[in-house]
């Protein structure tokens, strides 16, 4: 539990749509009279008429809470609103309507570019990204070594990062995000850019923040990391929470829906 019982991350019935198609092309153009602003710009044939919009719900009155120290994974199949929970989370979105909350400090590997500048060098990113968290300079010098060396990039450290490999950005992004000590740390199946070594060395790193009492989100399709790393899972489908439980129960209500699935369209 957080300090006086609250979570330190709150999604209460929380919406997020978007917009499929096209927008819609020309611009509006201003005018300065005070005389004109109450003409109708339709009238006027500034605008055309607005067409009818199609939208997608990515995430439908999700609500969970997220206590310190817990370790939660969310899965589901492709679409189903994982990655928009942890923008939103994260505050890379904002949601249509419903509120989010948390505290301390977020740390985030959510895309493999996420919070990476590719006209810094990697040095760079790594302070800029430490004051972003709010750390002083002597806190992020403390932790570079560490950093540089988990992330294998000495050799290129003082390189700007548009000429890392997607790997090396990965390396370098969840480097950073893992030894800034962030309250909450939310990673997404990025992972999955990273070789075996790098993967097995970034679960060996989410294991160490567990015991070290932090706050970890997981999101990601193999489902064995889920069960292993998480103790509650969050199953999303079709961008709603479909349960939300101990990991093991959830994770193999997840795979009987895929079974499911799959039997009724080969059926």
């Amino acid at each position: 539990m957080g300090a006086n019982g609250r979570p330190v991350v709150s999604v209460s019935h929380v919406w997020k749509r978007y917009r499929l198609g096209a927008r819609r092309k020309g611009y509006v153009k201003r005018r300065t009279l005070a005389g004109e602003l109450n003409l109708s710009l339709e009238r006027a044939g500034l605008r055309r008429k607005a067409e009818p919009m199609t939208h997608l719900w990515a995430l439908a009155d999700a609500s969970f809470e997220i206590q310190q120290g817990e370790s939660v994974g969310i899965i589901g199949p492709n679409g189903s609103g994982k990655s928009t929970a942890l923008k939103i989370v994260s505050r890379i979105t904002l949601p249509w309507s419903g509120a989010v909350s948390t505290r301390g400090r977020v740390g985030s590997l959510i895309e493999v570019k996420s919070g990476i500048h590719p006209e810094l060098t990697g040095r760079e990113n790594i302070f800029l990204y430490g004051a972003i968290l709010g750390l002083s300079r002597r806190e992020i010098h403390k932790r570079f070594d560490d950093i540089v060396d988990f992330a294998e990039l000495g050799r290129f450290i003082d390189t700007p990062t548009k000429r890392y490999s997607s790997g090396m950005e990965v390396r370098l992004g969840f480097s950073v995000a893992a030894h800034l000590e962030p309250d909450v740390l939310l990673v997404d199946e990025v992972l999955a850019v990273g070789d075996e070594s790098f993967q097995r060395r970034c679960l060996a790193r989410m294991d160490q923040l567990r015991a070290n009492g932090q706050t970890l989100v997981f999101v990601s399709h193999i489902l064995a990391d889920v069960k292993r790393l998480c103790s509650r899972t969050i199953y999303l489908d079709r961008a709603m929470i479909r349960a939300d439980g101990p990991s093991d129960e959830v994770v193999d209500l997840y795979l009987r829906d895929v079974n499911e699935r799959q039997a009724s369209t080969s059926a």
